[in-house]
Order: C-alpha cells, then sequence, then structure tokens
C-alpha cells in the first residue's frame, strides 16, 4: 500500500522530504514553523523531480501532504523588485503547470487550512481529498494583491458565479461548500484522511499503467480543444488503445 515506509529518498530540501515508495512518489511540505510556507529551495527541488518524471518515468501516483496541523497558507515572497517577483511568479507558475501536466496522477492529501497558494496548490492536483476540519480560500485581495496565478485555471473547476466570488472577497469556505463547487474531490474525517487517501492511491494502481497515463493525458487535452478537435483526436487515440489491448490479449 502507499503507506508502507519508503524505499528509497530522492531529492530532497529544507522544508520539503521527497519520498519514493514502490510506484508512489511523495512530496511531503515540513515547514509547519512557517505554515508550510513553500519557499525557494522547495519549489526547485519539486520541480526538479516533476521534470524528472516528465523525461524519464519512474512512478505513477504522486502524494502531495504536509507535516503539521497546517496543510499550506502560501509561499515565499522575497523578492522587493520587478525581476526578482517576475522570476518568483513565474516559477510558481511552471511548478502548478508541471504538475497539472505531469504523467504522474496526483492526490493531495490536505490535512489542514490551505490558503492562497496552499489551496491552488490543492485544487491543481487530480484528486483533493480534505479533512472535514479545514478552512480554505484566498484571501489575497485582503492584502491588495489580485489572485492572477489561480485565476489561470480557477474557472476550469468552478463555475464563474462561485468561483469570482472566492477571489474577490477572500472570504474562507468549508470543505463541504468547496467540494459543492467543484474544487474539492472529497471530504474526511480527520482521523480517517489518510487512509483515505490510501484507498483511492490503490485504486489507481490497480489501473493498467499505460492506459492511466493515456486517460490523463487525453482529458486535459479535451478540455483546451473544440468538439471537432477532440473527435479528430479521439480516433486515433481509440486505435492505438486498442491494439495495446489487443496486443496484451495474444
Amino acid at each position: 500500500m502507499s503507506s508502507k515506509p519508503v524505499e528509497s529518498a530522492s531529492v530532497t530540501a529544507p522544508g520539503v522530504v521527497i519520498e519514493r515508495a514502490g510506484d508512489v512518489l511523495n512530496f511531503t511540505l515540513d515547514n509547519p514553523g512557517r505554515e508550510n510556507e513553500v519557499t525557494g529551495p522547495m519549489f526547485d527541488a519539486m520541480l526538479a523531480e516533476l521534470r524528472r518524471e516528465a523525461a524519464h518515468p519512474a512512478a505513477r501516483v504522486l502524494r502531495l501532504r504536509a507535516r503539521g496541523k497546517v496543510f499550506c497558507t502560501g509561499r515565499e515572497r522575497a523578492g522587493r523588485d520587478a525581476t526578482t517577483i517576475h522570476h518568483e511568479s513565474a516559477r510558481l507558475i511552471e511548478f502548478k503547470r508541471a504538475l497539472r501536466v505531469s504523467p504522474l496522477i496526483s492526490v493531495a492529501e490536505v490535512q489542514g487550512d490551505a490558503f492562497g497558494f496552499g489551496f491552488g496548490l490543492a485544487i491543481v492536483c487530480d484528486f483533493v481529498y480534505v479533512a472535514e476540519n479545514a478552512a480554505l480560500g484566498f484571501p489575497e485581495m485582503k492584502f491588495g494583491l489580485a489572485p492572477a496565478a489561480i485565476m489561470a485555471y480557477l474557472g476550469e473547476y468552478a463555475l464563474p458565479r462561485f468561483a469570482f466570488p472566492l477571489v474577490l472577497f477572500g472570504d474562507p469556505i468549508s470543505p463541504q461548500q468547496a467540494q459543492q463547487i467543484g474544487l474539492i474531490s472529497h471530504v474526511s474525517p480527520a482521523s480517517t484522511l489518510s487512509s483515505d487517501v490510501d484507498a483511492i492511491i490503490e485504486r489507481i494502481l490497480r489501473l493498467d499503467p499505460n492506459a492511466a497515463r493515456n486517460c490523463k493525458e487525453f482529458f486535459q487535452t479535451a478540455q483546451q480543444n473544440s468538439f471537432d478537435q477532440n473527435c479528430r483526436l479521439a480516433t486515433e487515440a481509440l486505435t492505438v488503445g486498442s491494439m495495446a489491448v489487443l496486443s496484451r490479449q495474444k
């Protein structure tokens, strides 16, 4: 199971633990003294691992979790001039893009509060499991900053009538509300969150590896294309997939 002791450690950095357990790659935010704020070195370590997986796939599932009472309440904002702020912004956008398009099927395990970047990080995962006592939200506007990073993709998960007030007013919402509007997958009692994530990971690992990767890739492509484009692509995808099934039956 995904909760077994890790078999080997991978790249690590202060504030994040990156480990492998069989087919599961684990990113564990470990910066509880700063409410698991994601720093530059944490970004770099996780992004490097995602790029490594994209180039040479070894795992099948990414499990994103955190230590402490809080999941993640934001990211480090160290920049004080336009050049460094632009670099920080580009890095966080690239990290979210790499996470979203990764061939790994990603599962966020949100055991505590997730605000701003932390909530957006969870949303971009393929599955988002949240403890029922967590608080969620985008408080950036309370500090005079429009949260452009999350608005770049929030509308793909929640209808605009729900999404816009979230970013405009920054009020926290419950996991139950977040699930109702499509931002998270599942709400768990805090006592069963980890085992619930174990269960969904086990379901994923029972699937054919290539078929699961192809399913994620086509699903994401289809969201960006027109219906006619998707129909043309589907013909090719069904042909390739069916041939793979036939080859396994021989």
